[in-house]
């Protein structure tokens, strides 16, 4: 029998020119060309990732009222605080079945980039601002689609990380900040779940067009990470469609009317293009046709009912209790009795975020309205508009509201960002909320003490008036189930569980990107490096309004018994580190254990902290549970440039074990010896303190410099290593300088003859 393999390269050689060229674009806005004559079909292509959005023909956009209706889940940023694998590898399960049903063979998801900056405009559509994090969750994500038998688009590959110019932009980033931060997010999900496609970027990665970048496209995702699918651009992102070609970006999404076929076409005919490197995309090309094609389900139907109940679960799921002084929250009988809800949101929902992403939804709750069925006859529900979503300023509304919740026994204040705040297409101005809202919130604080801020937002906000309040419950943008959602978490029917996957700031002064967003001239420096997130706010010692990875519960939860199975590991050894988890509250609940690596001394800089695990538990009160963990190398390792590789350093490793970054229960300390080889690269400006720091160079270097330090004068003896030397400024003075700063003392021959000897080591540290 013949493979698969065999078969499209038979196809290969019965295509045209022009009709290879033809495959490596798409006929329209969202489907892939036929070739009828040789039976290759099409593909249709459809945007997410939180629900399927079909337009009912592929020459339309299929925003809002044009297309098919769909269950629309949590948006990204709500999914990520859950966490939660097995729940995103659900959803995914989920929107993969509507695409069979629809007749959509790729779903145009998981985004995964990393949230560089709150005013990031996209930033609802991106998990979280940390790589391991956003990785697991994005193979999660593919694992579940894929398992259906639909592809999915790992994007935007990569660092689009704003929307302001975002298709002409550059991203300037070092080597290091690009492996350590921006990266890691893709290599976890092309490793361990191979998606379908990866779409790449509008914008340009130093300088070169993400679409048209052969070292993202081919040397880190091809043959660095052994990717096997195959790279997309982003819809209109497409500059050089040969340069495109050669760097190994497959299709040209949408279609070009057939100018870019042509182009390909005739670069062929003229020898700038290698006919041979566009037989190699068609077979690749051909191999995910055939492969969806083969996955294809006749007859799929969903339930749109079980859809959206399955919906509602999620969003409680995704919903963060921020806060909640005094046990104001759940609301029970007998605890309270009149409940004044407040605030547009509550009858207007905001479920989702505006651009590529909106789904028209099956159906849609409304918190107003959930919230009074499961009151019943137990609680006495008034509502008051409070303010208006399309007049920001507009406090008229403000007094009717006060005056309700005065008589009431808790207020529950809905307040967010309304559609215009954040979007794709522009970035936000701001982290506030809006001044009526702001408004609305601190003339009830006056009157009523029993206060619960609903927050409706797709990324962090600030609070100036959180001391104000003693309850918040962020519940994002939870997709159209959401007002059943909330209702639930307020009634205490489900117990809150998500927490932050991105830090919320005091003041947008205090992030990260501040003085570089969104950029000038066309470039934006990435001047924080690898200073992310948490990983910026512990180093800089900036007090944050919610730190990641927070997030309160209905019960309480202890952490004890931490175990390593090693104190000593090597550098080919992995570590496993366990601890018990227990519920001592009197209600069930569920946890989410972080595991960090805190490097203790290190020869570069790194942060505090990094995030290397997580667990999700489920516990009824009073049981517990054993958590696992395994940390490898790479979890240990930093991104050398000096080596173009990543290095785990000998030294001591704090293992610690926590509830949020800033919330560590249980540390360990383990003893890290590598045996990694290094190759090292000296030149006549490598520092004396270069050479001194591995025992193989310092052999070498100790005879060339040992007499001549020997006979210094006294005001510069003092030990430090070998030498007799106190000052810092011989030690980082580059090899070269000692031949005229010893007078000829230390012969340049000398130093030349030591750098001969270092080409040919190997070093271990």
């Amino acid at each position: 029998m013949k493979s698969i393999g065999h078969e499209i390269e038979t196809l290969v050689q019965k295509l045209t020119l022009e009709e290879k060229a033809s495959l490596c674009s798409g006929l329209d806005e969202w489907s892939l060309k036929a070739i009828d004559r040789l039976d290759i079909p099409s593909l249709w292509m459809a945007d997410g990732p939180h629900g399927l959005r079909k337009a009912p023909s592929s020459d339309v956009g299929g925003f809002g009222g044009t297309q098919h209706p769909s269950t629309c889940y949590p948006t990204a940023s709500a999914l990520a605080a859950t966490w939660d694998c097995n729940l995103v590898h659900e959803v995914a399960k989920h929107i993969a079945i509507e695409c069979q049903a629809l007749d959509v063979d790729i779903i145009l998801g998981p985004g995964v980039n990393i949230k560089r900056s709150p005013l990031g405009g996209r930033n609802f559509e991106y998990f979280t601002e940390d790589p391991i994090l956003a990785g697991e969750l994005a193979t999660a994500y593919i694992n579940g689609a894929q398992e259906q038998g639909i592809g999915t688009s790992l994007k935007h590959f990569a660092c689009n990380t704003q929307e302001t110019q975002r298709m002409m932009v550059s991203s300037e980033i070092d080597e290091r900040t690009l492996r350590e931060i921006y990266l890691p997010n893709f290599e976890i999900p092309v490793k361990k779940a191979q998606p379908w496609t990866v779409m790449a970027a509008y914008n340009p990665l130093n300088g070169v067009d993400c679409t048209a970048n052969s070292y993202l496209l081919n040397d880190i995702l091809v043959k660095e990470w052994g990717y096997q699918g195959i790279v997309v651009s982003d819809w209109a992102s497409v500059y050089d469609r040969v340069e495109g070609i050669k760097a190994g970006m497959h299709i040209e999404m949408p279609g070009s009317a057939g100018i870019n076929d042509e182009t390909i076409v005739a670069a062929v005919k003229s020898g700038k293009l290698d006919e041979k490197q566009l037989d190699k995309l068609v077979k690749e090309i051909l191999t995910i046709v055939f492969k969806a094609k083969s996955m294809k389900k006749e007859g799929v139907i969903f339930s749109a009912e079980k859809h959206h109940a399955y919906a509602r679960k999620v969003a409680a799921e995704s919903a963060v209790l921020l806060k909640n002084n005094n046990e104001t929250l759940p609301i029970l009988v007998g605890k309270y009795r009149k409940i004044a809800l407040l605030g547009e949101f509550s009858i207007t929902p905001r479920y989702q975020g505006n651009g590529s992403s909106e789904v028209k939804p099956t159906m849609l709750d409304t918190v107003k309205d959930e919230v009074q069925k499961l009151a019943g006859n137990e609680f006495e529900i008034e509502f008051a508009q409070g303010y208006q979503l399309n007049d920001d300023n507009n406090t008229s509304l403000i007094p009717e509201a006060v005056a309700i919740a005065k008589e009431a026994d808790i207020a529950v204040i809905h307040v967010g960002l309304p559609s215009h705040y954040e979007s794709e297409g522009y970035d936000r101005k701001h982290i506030d909320i809006p001044p009526a809202q702001v408004a609305l919130i601190e003339e009830v604080a006056k009157v009523q003490k029993n206060i619960v801020v609903l927050l409706t937002n797709g990324s962090a906000i600030s609070m100036q008036w959180l001391d104000q309040v003693p309850a918040v419950l962020e519940t994002w943008l939870g997709g159209q189930a959401a007002g059943g959602a909330i209702a639930d978490l307020l009634f205490g029917r489900v117990n809150p569980s998500g927490k932050l996957a991105e830090t919320f700031p005091i003041k947008v002064e205090d992030t990260p990107a501040y003085l570089d967003f969104p950029g000038l001239n066309r470039k934006l420096n990435y001047s924080e490096g690898i200073f992310v997130g948490y990983r910026w706010y512990d180093k800089r010692k900036i007090e944050t309004l919610f730190p990641f990875g927070h997030g309160l519960s209905y019960t309480r939860f202890e952490y004890s018994n931490l175990t390593v199975s090693k104190s000593q590991i090597s550098s080919d050894e992995s570590l496993t580190v366990s601890c018990t988890v227990k519920n001592i509250g009197i209600v069930s609940g569920k946890e989410i254990v972080q595991l960090y690596v805190c490097d203790k001394k290190s020869r570069l800089i790194r942060p505090i902290k990094e995030l290397k695990g997580f667990s999700k538990v489920n516990l009824s009160a009073g049981e517990k549970t054993n958590v696992e963990f395994e940390l490898t190398t790479r979890d240990f390792s930093y991104f050398d440039e000096s080596f173009s590789d990543w290095v785990a350093e000998s030294g001591q490793f704090e293992i610690l074990v926590a509830a949020s970054s800033e919330d560590i229960r249980l540390r360990s300390t383990i003893q890290l010896n590598s045996k990694q080889p290094l190759k090292i690269e000296f030149d006549e400006r490598t520092s004396l303190r270069e050479w001194i720091q591995y025992p193989e160079t310092k052999a070498i270097i100790f005879p060339v410099v040992e007499e001549f330090f020997m006979k210094m004068p006294h005001e510069f003896e003092g030990e430090l290593i070998d030498f007799k030397i106190k000052n810092d400024y011989f030690m980082d003075m580059p090899m070269i300088k000692y031949h005229y700063f010893s007078r000829g003392a230390i012969a340049s021959e000398a130093i030349a003859a030591a750098l001969e000897q270092s080409k040919v080591l190997v070093l271990t540290h």
